[in-house]
């Protein structure tokens, strides 16, 4: 027998209170206290666990948060409750947010959200019946006077459907959801297409044929490594020529397997050479419009169907070779690079070499900039400006020049042209501000690294803000290198 994990915060805490009893609720010495402390942790759960739905704009990474997670969680509020004269929240919170539910997290950013999110069921705040969890006041505490039935009947008068705001997440989350389910359905009937079929009149590999001679076709031959490195030789005090002839070689590498496959795999259909397994995948994610793994094992980060992938290749080589004809450009397209960190580190060994002091105690300052990529024909003396960003559950506000609440229906919005300006030793002086994490694809999640951070993560940067930092972080606000269209 296998029991469907319920779906919603209504069924998770329906699940959670069907397991208490009358005397458990009145078991603790601060009865009053408990029962409310008691409601916020299962809400807290039944939001963890909901959370994932959302994709990344929950978390990075969904995890899997089990009842015994909670049931440590009330067993730990109880005994503190009891052993403790004034209630311990850092206590609390610590025991839950970094130890039970913490202990599963392996994402930085994640466990950020996760105690933000915890912030407000573990508070004084929640001890009031008149609070409210959510801005519409639909989630709210109750008298904690009521018994086991009173929690009951007020849960089974929730909402079915959860709303966004009870997850701190914009209206625009929901159409996130609905295209994540729509996408995965989608993608399993795909998958389970008949293997011979034609499309007026033409046959599979006919089709198959036409995509590969199309992308053939587009694919350039590979840049002249020698004539790069000649013209931009490694100098001790320009590290950008390292990363441009870097690149170019990650670059060729990939033209060099795409036209390889191509063409081996277009003698396979005609039968000049045996077709593998691998070509007979490939063929497949060709007919599927998907990138065959052949190419993504050597290729960057990215979710775009196959024709989108093409052109955004395209794209890339047309911002190398500008770089390589014109000169080290004065508005870095930082989606284009193959590997960013290369690119922000050279940056950084720039400033180091040049102000000859230690590159450890260096880090950015973050300025976001008024004008326009058009408008900046110049480098900056110091560090760099940056572009082809997009912002996920926020959008920029370029008159009031801070973040600003996403509009309707609106997913991703450009980002300003931001300027990375190397700064020795760094304080910061105010906190008006959201530290917003940049990531290569919207999937935010990698493969975890040596520094604990995904594979997927770029660095975090500053955005001007009128609101606090755990709205944003709530909101699940980062910066986006590519799109998955």
């Amino acid at each position: 027998m296998t029991i469907e994990p319920p779906r919603g915060v209504k069924a998770n805490l329906l699940k959670s209170y069907s397991s208490l009893s009358d005397n458990f609720l009145n078991s603790c010495h601060k009865v009053l206290e408990f029962k409310s402390l008691l409601l916020s942790l299962c809400l807290f759960h039944g939001n963890a666990l909901e959370r994932r739905k959302f994709g990344p704009l929950g978390f990075n990474i969904p995890y899997e948060f089990t009842d015994g997670d909670l049931r440590i969680c009330i067993s730990q509020l109880k005994m503190f409750l009891d052993e403790y004269d004034d209630i311990p929240y850092k206590v609390l919170k610590y025991t839950a947010g970094e130890i039970n539910y913490g202990g599963r997290v392996t994402d930085d950013w994640d466990r950020r959200c996760i105690m933000n999110i915890l912030e407000d069921y573990y508070s004084p705040s929640v001890l009031f019946h008149d609070h409210s969890y959510s801005a519409s006041g639909i989630y709210h505490q109750i008298q904690p006077t009521y018994d086991l039935n009173g929690y009951l009947s007020y849960i089974k008068g929730l909402p079915l459907n959860d709303m966004p705001e009870i997850f701190g997440l914009h209206d625009n989350a929901n159409i996130t959801f609905a295209q994540n389910e729509t996408y995965g359905l989608l993608g399993a009937i795909i998958q389970l297409q008949p293997k011979s079929s034609s499309v007026g009149g033409q046959g599979r590999e006919e089709i198959v044929e036409d995509v590969a001679h199309n992308i053939l076709l587009q694919i350039p031959e590979p840049i002249n490594l020698q004539l790069v490195m000649a013209k931009y030789p490694v100098l001790y005090e320009e590290s950008m020529n390292t990363v441009l002839v870097q690149e170019v070689i990650r670059y060729n590498r990939l033209l060099q397997v795409i036209t390889e496959t191509l063409r081996d795999l277009l003698k396979a259909l005609k039968g000049l050479v045996v077709m593998s397994s691998q070509l007979e995948l490939m063929a497949t994610s060709l007919y599927n419009n998907i990138v065959p793994e052949l190419w993504n094992a050597k290729a960057y980060p990215s979710l775009k169907p196959l024709s989108s992938w093409v052109m955004d290749l395209m794209q890339r080589l047309d911002f190398l070779q500008a770089w390589i004809q014109g000169g080290i450009p004065a508005v870095f397209w930082i989606s284009g690079f193959f590997f960013p960190q290369a690119f922000l580190t050279g940056t950084l060994q720039n400033f180091a070499r040049k102000s000859v002091i230690s590159i450890d105690t260096i880090s950015f300052d973050f300025k976001v900039m008024q004008q326009s990529v058009p408008e900046l024909k110049k480098r900056p003396s110091e560090g760099c400006y940056i572009h082809g960003l997009f912002l996920e559950g926020a959008r920029w506000d370029p008159a009031a020049f801070q973040l600003a609440e996403s509009r309707p229906k609106e997913l991703y919005t450009e980002m300003a042209v931001i300027w990375l300006l190397p700064t020795q030793n760094r304080k910061i002086q105010n906190q008006d501000f959201y530290l917003c994490p940049i990531y290569k694809t919207l999937t935010r999640a990698g493969t975890l690294s040596t520094t604990g951070h995904s594979t997927n993560y770029i660095i975090a940067v500053e955005l001007p803000s009128d609101q606090p930092q755990r709205h944003w972080i709530k909101r699940g606000v980062a910066l986006i290198c590519a799109l998955d269209y």
